[in-house]
This record gives C-alpha cells, structure tokens and sequence, in this order.
C-alpha cells in the first residue's frame, strides 16, 4: 500500500524529466536578492540576518535543483540532449553556471576557501558554456525568430565572473576578470543590437518568452556591478550603464507584468534582472548620496522581494497541483 501510494504522489506531483532547465533562473534570483540585502544592511541598516536566511534558500533550492536534474539527465539522457541543442531553451543552462558564481558570494561568508573553490568552478563552466553557444551561433543557418533575450544568459554571464571574483587573491584572477568583461561586454553590445531589431522589426515575442523581456536590463547593471568591482570606483562610464538599464526596467516593466501573461517556470527571468537593478541601485545610492536614489533603491529593493516571494510560492504550489512537472 504504500508503495502504490507514493507511485500515486509522484504521478500528481509529475516527473522529472519534465523538470525545465529555466528553473535554475530562480536560484540566480533568489541569489541576486540575498547581496542586495546585504547591501540593504549597510545603506538602511536593516538586519543582515535577511541576507543570510535568502542566502540559504538560494543553496537549498540550488541542492534540490542539481539533485533533480542529475536525475533528469540520469534517467532521461536524451530529454537532456534535446533541451541543450534546442535554439532557445539551450541558452537557460547558463543559468546553472551563473548559480555557481552567484552562490560562491554566499558561501564565501561562512568559508573562503569554499567560495575561492566554488568561484574557479563557476568560473571554468561559464567559459566553456559561452565557448560552446558562440561556436554554434557562429555556425549559421539559425531561424530570425529565434533571436530572444535568453540568448543573452550564456555569454553576456560572463560578466558575473567579474562581479564575484573581484576580490579574489589569485594573482591571475585581475586577467580573468578582464577578459569576461572583454567578453560580456562586446558580445553583449553585439547581441543586444539584434534583439533589438528583431523586436522592432518582426512578431512580438510568444506570451511564454515575454517575462524574458526583462533579460535586456542585465547586461547593462549587471555591466555596471562587475565594471565598478574591477575598477574600483564609480566613473560616469558606470553611471551610464546603470542609467541607461534603468530606463529600459521602465519601459519593458509595462510589457512585461501584465494579467494576461500566464504564469510559469519562464517568469523565473525576470528575478536576476530585477536582482540586478537591486543590488546596481544600492550600490549607486551609497556613492551619490542622494535622497532621490536613496528613494529608488529602496523601492526596487521592495519591489524584487514581492515579486520574488511571489513567483516562489506559486512555482511550489505549481509543483503540489502537478502543473510544474508536465509534459
């Protein structure tokens, strides 16, 4: 009896090989969210305590993500496969390597040999992955429909490896950290130009894909946060960047957020954005000391943490009607 019974639980719950690799774009938010906080604490003075407790979410679900996906490819190889050579969905598997990065911020503060380790990791996958998408762009023959936002994740997250790596002692780590803001940044103002085209010039993008709208913001204040940590300072170089990004979270804010737009596993890409424009306005606050942007930072800061709360209730009562795990 219980056997049959757990059978039964799985089948309403679903199975995991139809577990969406876009789902690891939650772990890059809930991550983004967790430094914005710690931010938070030196600009409002709120309890780092927040920050820690994200902080171990973000793990947590990373652990139950990596477990249940190693299943995927485990039982499921070719799904797997499937979803890797797929035009679109192949660029979410940045979001794994992305995570690593993300999450070695987090684990620094309890150990720093683990987050150096983590970093290094993260560091490798990022840019074997951004060798890898380029090569087969590069290849041709691809369909104009299939210029999205998310192509943006593999290649242009390289720039996360200048973000969290900026203060790591390895005399080589100053090299690397350049040559992924070489590589975000041109590959970035390359592939922005055309999403941009296709977006003006063919199809608006299906409702499934539209929460990726707000992948357009990251290259530009995740831009900002690595440029400023490898430099050191906040020139008006930075300030474009961030400026810049934040009237695009303006614009496409509207397009985006809207009742018609059906929930799912892609709302998750709107969170690092968000987290990103978070943590860039808290940051730019804390340099400009001005009431305005000190305003601003905290509302963005509100903002992303309902708008993340949300998402992670409804994707785990998603999972408990079965409706995330689904074919």
């Amino acid at each position: 009896m219980q056997t049959m019974a757990t059978v039964q639980k799985q089948k309403s719950i679903g199975s995991v090989q139809f577990l969406p690799i876009n789902l690891f774009a939650s772990v890059m938010g809930i991550t983004g969210l967790s430094l914005a906080w710690k931010q938070a604490s030196m600009l409002f003075g709120t309890s780092p305590v927040i920050a820690k407790w994200i902080g171990i979410v973000a793990v947590l679900v990373f652990i139950v993500l990596s477990i249940s996906y190693i299943s995927k490819w485990v039982l499921y190889p070719q799904f797997v496969k499937n979803e890797f050579a797929h035009p679109i969905l192949g660029h979410f598997f940045g979001t794994i390597t992305i995570s690593i990065l993300l999450l070695s911020s987090i684990i620094g503060d309890y150990s720093q040999i683990w987050g150096q380790s983590i970093w290094i990791i993260g560091t490798l996958l990022t840019l074997a992955l951004s060798f890898v998408i380029v090569t087969r762009l590069l290849n041709g023959n691809h369909e104009p429909g299939h210029v999205v936002p998310a192509m943006l994740i593999p290649v242009v997250g390289t720039l996360n490896i200048a973000v969290t790596g900026g203060t790591m002692p390895f005399a080589w780590a100053h090299e690397i950290n350049l040559l992924s803001l070489a590589i975000g940044g041109i590959v970035a103002l390359i592939f922005v130009s055309l999403i941009f085209s296709r977006l003006i010039h063919q199809a608006p993008l299906p409702a499934g894909l539209t929460p990726s709208l707000l992948i357009l913001i990251a290259p530009f204040e995740v831009g900002f946060l690595g440029y400023t940590k490898f430099v050191q300072r906040i020139d008006p170089f930075a300030s474009i960047l961030f400026y810049f990004g934040f009237f695009l979270f303006i614009v496409l804010f509207f397009k985006v957020f809207k009742n018609s737009i059906p929930f799912g596993a892609s709302w998750w890409a709107v969170g690092f954005p968000l987290a990103a424009l978070s943590n860039a306005a808290l940051q730019y606050a804390m340099f400009v000391h001005s009431w305005l942007l000190i305003a601003i930072s905290a509302i963005v800061l509100a903002l992303v943490s309902i708008v993340l709360t949300v998402l992670f209730i409804r994707t785990i009562s998603m999972l408990l009607k079965g409706n995330l795990l689904k074919g």
